[in-house]
């Protein structure tokens, strides 16, 4: 089942249950998607975007509620902070394991050793496959600063 739908079935699923939290989320998660489909029309894209940018923009989601909850926990707002986290869990639910540290290390030591990059020139071909090839499960400036080490070296 394309990403899409089963975000639009849990958004019927969260009306019925009446899961206020879940279901103003999975609206806002809808809202940001035909955003960029509007924005994909624009540039003679007709299809809309594919799982892999919605990927992207579930990332962006989390991350930017991650820095939210941190703000709030920091100015003394946590039931704010957590309702940040509460959405972060319904939009996790949607997205693939990430990888871990290690996983990523040897993935990106693998593209380099591919690649035979050997300078910071080549940095945005590796980052490029990252972004396409794992979309979603990759914390793009974690990553970015493991590919710098590998490429300085």
């Amino acid at each position: 089942m394309p990403l899409r739908d089963d975000i639009t079935s849990s958004v019927k699923d969260a009306m019925k249950t009446k899961d206020a939290i879940r279901l103003s989320t999975l609206r806002l998660v809808n809202a940001a998607i035909k955003d960029r489909d509007i924005a994909a029309r624009a540039e003679d894209r007709c299809d809309g975007i594919e799982d892999s940018e919605i990927m992207a923009l579930l990332a962006k989601m989390v991350k930017q509620r991650e820095e939210s909850a941190t703000t709030y926990d920091d100015n003394g707002r946590p039931e704010l902070a957590e309702r940040e986290r509460s959405e972060i869990d319904v939009i996790r639910k949607f997205m693939p394991t990430p990888l871990t540290e290690d996983e990523l290390k040897a993935v990106i030591e693998g593209y380099v050793k591919d690649s035979g990059a050997t300078c910071l020139k080549s940095m945005g071909k590796i980052m490029g496959q990252l972004k396409s090839e794992y979309a979603g499960r990759v914390d793009m400036g974690k990553a970015g600063a493991i590919v710098k080490s590998h490429l300085c070296n």
